[in-house]
């Protein structure tokens, strides 16, 4: 059977090596970092991770169901889940497949309907042949760094490169952008910095980690309720719970509830509520140290930490291999070129709750069309011709999400999941 590629040996990477092993299909992995776990290894240089980041989704929602964690913590720090990711990969026997410390530098597809992988590693560069190459390096590496008229004299910094507090002690500091790791970093600063404000262009909903005395995530994983209903039903415990963010100064959100990623931390209104830091419009323009901000109104900083998300990076293969289009590749279930060139990508969704479970699930199914490609041509034809002669399935759920770049491959993690499992159970009917 042909061998097979994996870049990346994070949680998607690790999967799609688990899948396919599990298949029996050969797989060589490859990382530029030393280890096994991606950006939950705080010393690997690609890694964005902050000494105080955590799971913002529970522990029983995101691990992957054959390797429960050891942990019993709710919402477990990087710590132990680089711990968790090390025994997965030594309890699957995955850590030997891969060549770490390795640097893929480039794909080209060949006449024979392979791809040469072009690495860099200890033992120098080579070129290796495969029948196919799975793209698992994460999309939460590459900065996204927005650019703002004037000059800042301060330091201006991606939160990308913060690792610790120590980084804000004594500083004015503006926190441009308000996601998870802004809202986290923000509330670090309150302990740390002179003074800390954090600038936002549009509303936000905050979820408390836990409701009702339980992780919010676990409640609700029946049925999953129509999206209307469910947006209507969660506004109205989270305002029961954590009061109208209008009122810290945030702008009323021009959108509903899970049409963008929700913010899990309620941790920053409390600071807002005791005066440690302010909510400030967006930036209109940097002059020296002082930042204007579209109301007219100014501050004096030190230092910009741009909370400002990431980009898709598949640096190593022409964009035109992954169909791309726009801010992303346009992808089959976000995974398979509807050419079936012989690229795959794992790991490139986004969706409140889908965990490492949801993503392994993607590994199957990917799993089991080359299994079928090998043993059964005529079942892989037919999900070929599937894929490219019929509509996509519709992977929102329902929700109007956001035309955001960041919101361009956001889906829904019932919606995704279903698709999923129908897709596999198709592949498996006799052709």
């Amino acid at each position: 059977m042909d061998t097979y590629a994996v870049i990346g040996a994070g949680p998607s990477g690790l999967a799609a090596v688990r899948a396919l092993r599990k298949r029996g299909i050969p797989v060589d992995g490859y990382e530029a970092s030393h280890g096994v776990g991606g950006l939950w290894d705080i010393s690997n240089p690609r890694s964005t991770m902050y000494e105080s980041a955590h799971l913002i989704s529970s522990r029983t929602t995101t691990e992957f169901r054959e390797f429960p964690m050891r942990s019993t913590v709710d919402y477990p720090g990087h710590a132990a889940l680089l711990e968790y990711f090390r025994e997965y990969a030594d309890h699957f026997g995955l850590t030997e497949l891969f060549r770490f410390d390795t640097r893929v530098t480039r794909l080209a597809p060949r006449d024979d309907g392979g791809w040469d992988l072009t690495s860099v590693g200890p033992d120098g560069k080579h070129t290796h042949r495969y029948a196919g190459v799975v793209l698992a390096n994460g999309t939460l590496a590459e900065p996204n760094v927005p650019t703002f008229p004037g000059d800042f004299t301060g330091e201006v910094l991606h939160t990308s490169a913060y690792s610790s507090p120590a980084q804000l002690a004594g500083r004015r500091v503006l926190i441009i952008g308000a996601g998870n790791s802004g809202c986290d970093i923000a509330v670090d600063a309150v302990h740390h910095a002179d003074a800390i404000d954090m600038s936002v262009r549009r509303g936000y909903y905050f979820v408390p980690r836990y409701l009702f005395g339980r992780p919010s995530d676990t409640l609700n994983q029946g049925r999953p309720l129509p999206a209307r209903l469910k947006q209507a039903v969660d506004s109205r415990v989270l305002r029961a719970f954590t009061g109208d963010p209008v009122r810290f100064g945030f702008p009323k959100p021009d959108y509903r509830i899970y049409e963008s990623h929700p913010i899990v931390n309620t941790m920053v209104l409390n600071h807002l509520g005791q005066g440690d830091l302010r909510v400030r419009p967006d930036v209109d323009r940097f002059d020296g140290s002082t930042v204007h901000f579209r109301d007219g109104s100014s501050g004096e900083y030190d230092l910009v930490l741009l909370a400002t998300g990431y980009r898709l990076d598949y640096p190593f293969v022409d964009p035109a291999y992954l169909n791309w289009r726009g801010a992303s590749p346009r992808l089959f279930l976000h995974v398979f070129p509807s050419s079936f060139n012989g690229l795959f990508v794992m790991g490139m969704i986004e969706a409140s709750g889908i965990g490492w479970q949801g993503r392994y699930e993607q590994a199957e199914l990917l799993a089991a069309y080359l299994d079928a490609a090998e043993r059964d041509p005529a079942r892989a034809a037919r999900f070929r011709a599937r894929v490219t002669g019929s509509a996509w399935p519709d992977l929102t759920g329902g929700y109007h999400y956001l035309g955001l770049d960041r919101m361009a491959y956001y889906v829904n993690k019932d919606a995704y999941r279903g698709a999923v499992r129908r897709e596999q159970q198709a592949l498996a009917q006799p052709a």
